[in-house]
């Protein structure tokens, strides 16, 4: 399995992300460790070479998925899992809002990214709709997730948005959200002027400095 350290993180460091630069999951982790500054070794793991099905990857993930998240011996696999830990370990730069009612709101847009949207338009459920019905079909049905996941999104958040998703702090909705946007704009071509908060939000996270170190194309593996 290829291992890669990225320029950003400290050799000595006993945190370490299992990642794959096109993998949004990973982008979720990867921008949520740089909001709250932690450093980290980042080992790469091609998933088109099929990589996760390595022996020793699947001793640390039995799912074959990244990301994976090893901590001073702990390891976390799935991103929601993952982010929830570090906000039980890691107090400073709080991704969950204090508020009940916009920490829930925050948790739930992040649940509909992770749950309702990403699974049901990643490569392997692209590939077997393709193989079955056809390419047509297989857009078809990534540009309707997408959109009914965006539609639900947008009515969810527009009345409590500020800046970011739940308000003028940045949340973990933002950390679900802003990778699932720049993936459905570059992939898919979705037309984000039909979401107008969600479009204000995408564009407070693309200025942060946080999010662009976490982009695919600046990862050590990107090709």
């Amino acid at each position: 399995m290829k291992a890669t350290e990225s320029s950003s993180c400290s050799a000595s460091t006993s945190r370490v992300l299992y990642s794959f630069w096109l993998s949004s999951c990973s982008w979720r982790v990867r921008f949520a460790l740089n909001l709250k500054g932690l450093q980290f070794e980042y080992k790469a793991v091609d998933l088109i070479k099929g990589e996760q099905f390595n022996p020793e990857f699947e001793k640390i993930n039995p799912l074959g998925y990244v990301p994976v998240l090893v901590d001073d011996g702990v390891v976390v696999s799935d991103s929601l899992a993952i982010l929830m830990y570090l906000e039980d370990k890691y107090p400073q730069n709080q991704l969950l809002p204090a508020d009940p009612c916009r920490r829930a709101l925050s948790l739930q847009a992040a649940s509909i990214v992770s749950c309702s949207m990403q699974p049901l338009h990643m490569k392997s459920v692209l590939e077997h709709i393709e193989k079955k019905v056809g390419q047509e079909e297989s857009i078809t049905w990534s540009q309707t997730v997408i959109e009914k996941g965006f539609s639900a999104l947008e009515k969810l958040l527009k009345d409590f948005a500020g800046r970011y998703s739940t308000g003028d702090e940045v949340s973990m909705a933002d950390v679900f959200l802003a990778p699932q946007i720049s993936i459905a704009m570059d992939r898919f071509k979705t037309d984000m002027s039909k979401y107008p908060t969600l479009r204000r939000v995408y564009e407070s996270c693309e200025a942060m400095p946080e999010f662009q170190a976490s982009i695919p194309e600046r990862q050590p593996d990107a090709k």
